[in-house]
Formats: structure tokens, sequence, C-alpha cells
């Protein structure tokens, strides 16, 4: 299993890929510095994407709409199941459960 490394800073990131625009080798970049040449050429990838030279895939701010709104989609289940248990809960205490109709 690779080893995890905390995320390096944007700046840092942003110089690589300078760097790399410039008509530096990713190889040599992760010779050099600490991040793999896999790492730069994403970041390469995702600049671009960013910056619009690209249109194959999400941008940074698309990928953090898209994390944001499935985190907000898992919690709306979670409440609307929760909503339905109380709901059912009380209609059981109450004596209010509706008879099922068999009209199809």
């Amino acid at each position: 299993m690779p080893r995890s490394h905390a995320p390096y800073a944007e700046e840092f990131r942003r110089r690589m890929v300078e760097l790399v625009r410039s008509g530096r080798n990713p190889e040599e970049l992760a010779k050099e510095f600490e991040p793999s040449a896999q790492s730069i050429r994403n970041w390469v990838c995702q600049a671009n994407l960013d910056e619009g030279r690209r249109g194959d895939g999400l941008t940074t701010e698309e990928k953090e709409e898209l994390r944001r709104l499935r985190h907000e989609n898992r919690r709306l289940k979670l409440e609307r199941e929760i909503l339905a248990k109380a709901a059912a809960w009380f209609a059981r205490e109450t004596g209010s459960v509706p008879e099922k109709s068999s009209s199809s």
C-alpha cells in the first residue's frame, strides 16, 4: 500500500506545474523534489482543467461542489428516513394508522 503524505501546499503544486510547462520533465522534478512524477502529471492535468485548457474532466470548483452536494444528499436522505420512522411511530401511538386500500 502506498505511503500517504500530507497534501502539498498550493504554491508548491503551482510551481511544479509552471516548471513542467516550461519544459521540465515530471520524472526529473520527482527526483529533485519529493512528489512522484504521477502526482506532478496529475497536478498539470488538473491545472489545465481549471484554466479551461482541457474540457474532459471536472474543475477543482466542480469537484468541490459535487462533494458538497453528495454530502448534503446523504444528510437529507438520513433526515427523511428519521422523519418517516418518527411519523410511523406517532401514527401507531395515536392509533391513526390509515388502512391500506386495495384499489390498485
